[in-house]
């Protein structure tokens, strides 16, 4: 996947920059601080309403298998998550095509899958998955182009694939539909970047599951809107070194909720900090 070698490229470079301005290696923390519910965020570009309940009809798609029986291969990827099994995902994974990966902001999103209308290779009973990579199109074939827009396509790790359909069927029709995300504890940040760069990744997201707008507070700033950098890292160009830190974070269903004092003031790069509460 080309695109996303260059995205691992990118991810590489910011925390070379990172070990080139800081050198004081922080290592990985796990602060757990006080969160709060606050008001939706009526300013913020792209939020639906928040009286608007997650799209739980059942769509059409196809679903291939990507990686081996260890779930090697899905890793990573575009959305810009590392270890899946670290990080909660485990297997129960896949990559979108275009058409359903929205440029990322799809990236934590939750589905119900199903085998359908191909008794000779479905299962029965379903799978539910949470989006973690991209599927890229591939323009110079003209058939098995399951991941060129305009189709709807899931790539699955080879678990979950196993579990609705039978592995020589390669490629099968599927159902799909939208659910809330379960995920244990709360949310977690994960810090990257240099002084005068900070990247934040969320993941760990439950109910809708996928990010659509966060912004950030040092305690001597206002809340500033951060910026989708690619899949769910979010960045600024504010220094925020040696000031706490506190998000305000909305779903694609319009849920905003406040992470307050998530970061004390010595927080470093390369660390993830868990707030106490979840969508």
């Amino acid at each position: 996947m080309k695109l996303l070698e260059k995205m691992i490229y990118v991810e590489f470079l910011m925390i070379m920059m990172a070990m080139w301005v800081v050198p004081m290696s922080y290592g990985h923390g796990a602060m757990i601080h006080d969160a709060a519910e606050a008001p939706d965020v009526a300013e913020a570009p792209g939020i639906n309403d928040p009286n608007k309940a997650l799209d739980t009809n059942w769509y059409d798609a196809r679903a291939t298998f990507y990686g081996d029986i260890h779930g090697g291969e899905t890793q990573q990827g575009a959305c810009g998550y590392g270890n899946l099994f670290r990080q909660g995902y485990g297997l129960a994974t896949a990559a979108l095509s275009t058409a359903l990966f929205n440029d990322g902001y799809t990236c934590g999103a939750c589905y119900e899958i199903m085998c359908a209308r191909d008794p000779q290779w479905c299962l029965p009973g379903s799978i539910k998955i949470t989006a973690t990579n991209f599927c890229p199109p591939n323009y110079t074939k003209t058939v098995d182009v399951w991941c060129n827009p305009p189709q709807k396509h899931f790539d699955l790790s080879l678990p979950m694939f196993l579990k609705i359909a039978k592995f020589k069927a390669g490629v099968v029709p599927v159902r799909y539909r939208r659910v809330l995300c379960a995920k244990t504890g709360g949310v977690k940040f994960e810090t990257k970047g240099n002084p005068y760069f900070l990247m934040v990744l969320l993941y760990n997201v439950g109910g809708a599951g996928d990010v659509k707008f966060v912004q950030v507070k040092g305690n001597k700033t206002g809340w500033i809107a951060m910026k989708k950098n690619w899949g769910q890292n979010w960045t600024t160009d504010t220094v925020l070194t040696g000031q706490g830190l506190s998000f305000r974070v909305t779903t694609s269903d319009g849920i905003t909720k406040d992470f307050i004092n998530l970061m004390p003031k010595n927080w470093g790069f390369g660390q993830t900090f868990v707030g106490k509460i979840n969508f």
